[in-house]
């Protein structure tokens, strides 16, 4: 099966794809290239000389691909004549927690909007209105999933769900806290709940005071008062920290305990190991196709879509396996001192940072790990020389690059015009190119407006941007924020090959643990009270680190036999019982 998906925000007049296409629409007298009110088809049923001319459009704003003629069959959703298709969908199991593993923009928020109802399956034919539900459900073979379809059918089906985008609460609701909760408190649990997921204190405030992790405690909260069969869950991890990730962890699942269908998209790889019993991956490109496998075990799962192979489908998903490997020891090829400080302290309102004495050598990356709100992005911007500290010393002799935490632009251009703006040239070609632009896939963004980036995309340029800059010192707040599991991990490795091959150094703050594993050489860990105090400890080895930050979450990692990569123990498992009472929280080897 030949499909040809033709994006249109890269096919705008004027654009260079615009004018390729316009050159050869019509040309080969069957109408395979049309042009129709301004906008482009590409039928499907092309001459062979229009799809190599389709193919090679500019902007990659054309995509020709080849599937397998079996999935011709499985098609649940499609949007036109060359827009994304959804091939299967996953499955709401009882009791259970599922989870869903894939990069952006193929199919995951689809997929909920087609099981939770609010879209009706077209099982590929976007010309006319949807086929009736029975026909719908008819097309899936027995099993659970066709039975809850059937349920959805005949509106038997109460659904909960908590979106993806967090930060556009405050522009539904204009009010405090409470409000918007007590709209959806349909047990009148409103109390419990917030005491428990921790916004019991926000309650009075007005939403569009609330930071990025309080909006998110704030929207899971809004999701479980609801009294519903089946709860979606997308991306409930970002903004919060590891002890706020493992209470959400424990809530979601209490869900599933008491009977409930629980479906979550979760990109932090360590969470979803953890908190998921069964794990369907999803493959194909963005904005074209999107293919979900049947579930499997969730450490089978994972380690598959890390590895680039799903041996039941035989699909290679990706060029290369993700490899986790042993931090170096700190000391080990690490160069001169770029950064050094000592007894730092900043008073900000009623809280106060403290800090030890440490520094920053060449060739090196420092992870910046603790709790919400202790002073992480406040240290940071005194090095970068944004805030002076109140007392204490910070020598350096370094130009630095800083990424803050929450990413935005009003560059009126292009990614390409943005990108010479800021770095010039050096993004076209050589060692750059190769090791961050191509790997971030920065170099498919060229022709978009910076404007319309989607969170992910802006990160991944903003990341390019830090590290295209003449530096010795690389300062990055979160930068796996917004980031799909495939990105995190590219991202992190360039961070790596950027520092280690420029003997340069990088500070990054962060809070998922498997970006943090591939990316330190070392830590700094924040200790203190979120809003009140935090003092910072370290640099540390990764190893010294993790355990004395991980004994403060009272959480035990152990490495994955196969893949090498860090799962979190069980809580009062046999494993997490020997690793606390030996003092190791997480193996390095």
């Amino acid at each position: 099966m030949r499909i040809a998906v033709l994006l249109e925000e890269r096919c705008k007049p004027n654009s260079s794809a615009f004018m390729y296409l316009e050159k050869y629409a019509g040309m080969c007298g069957g109408e395979c290239i049309q042009l129709e009110d301004g906008k482009f088809k590409i039928l499907e049923m092309a001459c062979p000389v229009c799809f190599t001319r389709a193919k090679l459009c500019p902007g990659d704003a054309v995509k020709i691909i080849n599937l397998p003629e079996e999935l011709d069959h499985d098609m649940t959703h499609r949007y036109s004549l060359n827009g994304f298709r959804l091939f299967r969908l996953p499955t709401p199991a009882k009791e259970s927690v599922v989870g869903i593993l894939g990069p952006n923009g193929i199919g995951k928020s689809t997929a909920i909007n087609l099981l939770s109802g609010s879209v009706r399956p077209n099982l590929g034919d976007w010309q006319n209105p949807p086929p009736d539900w029975e026909e719908v459900v008819s097309t899936f073979p027995r099993g659970e999933l066709r039975d809850y379809l059937g349920l959805v059918s005949e509106g038997e089906v109460s659904i909960a769900v908590k979106p993806q985008y967090i930060d556009k609460l405050p522009k539904l609701w204009d009010g405090k806290v409470r409000g918007l909760l007590s709209r959806v408190d349909d047990r009148g649990d409103l109390e419990e709940c917030a005491k428990r997921i921790a916004v019991d204190h926000l309650l009075e405030r007005d939403l569009t005071g609330l930071s990025g992790g309080e909006l998110q405690r704030v929207a899971i909260c809004a999701t479980i008062l609801k009294e519903a069969d089946v709860y979606f869950f997308d991306e409930p991890s970002s903004y919060l920290d590891i002890y706020e990730r493992m209470r959400m962890v424990g809530i979601i699942q209490d869900l599933a305990s008491k009977g409930k269908r629980v479906l979550v998209v979760e990109h932090d790889l360590a969470i979803l190991d953890v908190l998921c019993d069964l794990l369907h991956i999803i493959y194909g490109e963005r904005a074209a196709y999107g293919i979900f496998t049947p579930p499997r075990s969730t450490r089978t799962a994972i380690n598959a879509y890390l590895d680039g192979f799903l041996a039941e489908e035989n699909v290679r998903i990706r060029d290369k396996p993700i490899r986790f490997v042993r931090g170096r020891t700190r000391g080990e090829d690490i160069g001169i001192p770029i950064l050094q400080w000592g007894d730092m302290e900043k008073k900000l309102g009623d809280f106060q940072l403290k800090t030890g004495q440490g520094e920053v050598r060449s060739a090196e990356v420092i992870g910046v790990v603790g709790p919400n709100a202790t002073g992480k992005s406040t240290m940071v911007r005194m090095i970068a020389g944004e805030i002076e500290p109140d007392q204490g010393w910070c020598t350096m002799e370094a130009n630095v690059s800083y990424k803050p935490q929450h990413v935005s632009t009003d560059f009126e251009g292009s990614v390409q015009d943005w990108l010479d703006t800021e770095i010039g040239g050096k993004w076209r070609s050589g060692e750059f190119h190769t090791q961050v632009i191509r790997p971030l896939q920065v170099d498919k963004m060229l022709d978009l407006q910076a404007q319309r980036l989607s969170g992910g995309e802006l990160q991944a340029v903003s990341i390019a941007i830090c590290l295209g800059r003449e530096a010795d010192l690389y300062l990055m707040d979160e930068p796996s924020a917004h980031l799909d599991a495939n990105a995190r991990m590219e991202a992190a490795k360039a961070i790596r090959r950027t520092m280690e091959s420029n003997e340069k150094a990088a500070m990054v703050i962060d809070h998922d643990i498997y970006f943090i594993d591939i990316v330190s050489d070392s830590l700094l860990v924040f200790e203190g009270e979120g809003g009140k105090s935090g003092f910072a400890m370290g640099p540390l080895s990764l190893r010294k680190g993790m355990n004395r930050f991980l004994s403060g979450v009272g959480v035990t990692f152990r490495r994955d036999h196969e893949s090498k990569r860090p799962r979190i123990n069980k809580p009062d498992s046999v494993k997490d019982r020997e690793q606390k009472a030996s003092g190791e929280y997480f193996y390095t080897n």
